[in-house]
């Protein structure tokens, strides 16, 4: 593993190799279980660090339909991943109209479903509500929807994503608390808390509210490192599986991949990550097969985010 004294700028510029000749580590797809759909980069709302770029103009990612959808679960059919779960996540999933088709689409094929939301207005639309009652009603706890709370505050959340906006997502999740779809959260770790006073203070939120989600099992409450690439990080070699004791099966990139449609494009792509949408280095082609290629690990969130920070984006 490569210090940070060699800037970022100096880094990251080799698939293969580290700054300094090193082997760069890489990662195999050995165990996939979560076959993420980006649904478009539309948001309601604009966060002031938003890893995707997600807001109410940004249109790079375009609506996925649930005919792709379809298509892409043909194909884990044919390559048998053995893949248990879908995410959805976006931008703000409900902001696409056939968000709910999708979901059901996945859910009668007996896939888990994982939605990514702020809990906000697109989805207390009452055709989106009602459409998510009949999820529930057949098929219970195989739909979960993890929602952004950015901080267990208002203070901090309001920070981040808008004034009045926690207020607003609580009303989301007070609805769903009613009508008995299972909730996760995700956070975030920004505001120099240590991860035990973070879990706490998500422990009180939920018992205040009646909302179950267990603020200290990892998959239920999740709390992401942020993402900045300004900040100087090491570079992975394959060194590094040994000096830090960690498997390459544990990164995210070996057990899932992400589908998204772009703006043009005549068809979608699967990238390696879900949170490198933009970089073309971790487009791996159209379909499923031509995605079952290594990854390298050659981007300051592969080190920070899923080797050092030990994140992933499913449950």
């Amino acid at each position: 593993m490569k210090d940070s004294v060699t800037s970022n700028s100096a880094k990251f510029g080799d698939p293969l190799v580290t700054a300094d000749g090193s082997a760069r580590a890489r990662v195999a797809l050995s165990d996939p279980q979560t076959l993420w759909f980006n649904t478009g980069t539309l948001c309601n709302i604009e966060c002031v660090n938003c890893y995707i770029e997600s807001s109410p103009d940004n249109d790079r990612l375009v609506y996925i339909t649930t005919a792709e959808v379809e298509e892409y679960l043909d194909q884990l059919e044919d390559r048998k991943w053995g893949v248990h779960e879908i995410g959805f996540t976006g931008g703000e999933p409900f902001m696409n109209p056939q968000m709910i088709d999708m979901a059901r689409a996945a859910l009668s094929r007996g896939y888990q479903v994982l939605i990514l939301t702020n809990a906000m207005r697109p989805m207390m639309r009452p055709r989106v509500r009602a459409g998510l009652e009949a999820l529930q009603d057949e098929f219970g706890e195989k739909l979960t929807l993890r929602i952004s709370v950015d901080h267990w505050s208002a203070e901090h959340h309001d920070t981040e994503r808008g004034s009045g906006t926690f207020e607003r997502t609580l009303e989301g999740m007070r609805w769903l608390r009613d009508t008995g779809i299972r909730m996760a959260v995700a956070g975030r770790t920004v505001w120099g808390e240590t991860e035990a006073a973070s879990r706490e203070g998500y422990a009180r939120l939920f018992e205040t509210e009646g909302f179950a989600i267990d603020a200290n099992d990892p998959g239920m409450t999740v709390l992401f490192p942020e993402m900045d690439e300004t900040v100087e990080v090491p570079e992975i070699t394959t060194a590094c599986w040994g000096i830090l004791n960690k498997s390459p099966n544990s990164v995210m990139c070996s057990s899932s991949r992400m589908v998204v449609k772009r703006k043009g494009a005549a068809s979608p792509s699967v990238l390696a990550c879900t949170l490198l949408a933009y970089d073309p280095q971790f487009e791996l082609g159209t379909t499923l097969e031509q995605a079952e290629q290594d990854v390298s690990l050659n981007h300051p969130h592969c080190a920070k985010f899923c080797v050092l920070g030990g994140a992933s984006c499913s449950a």
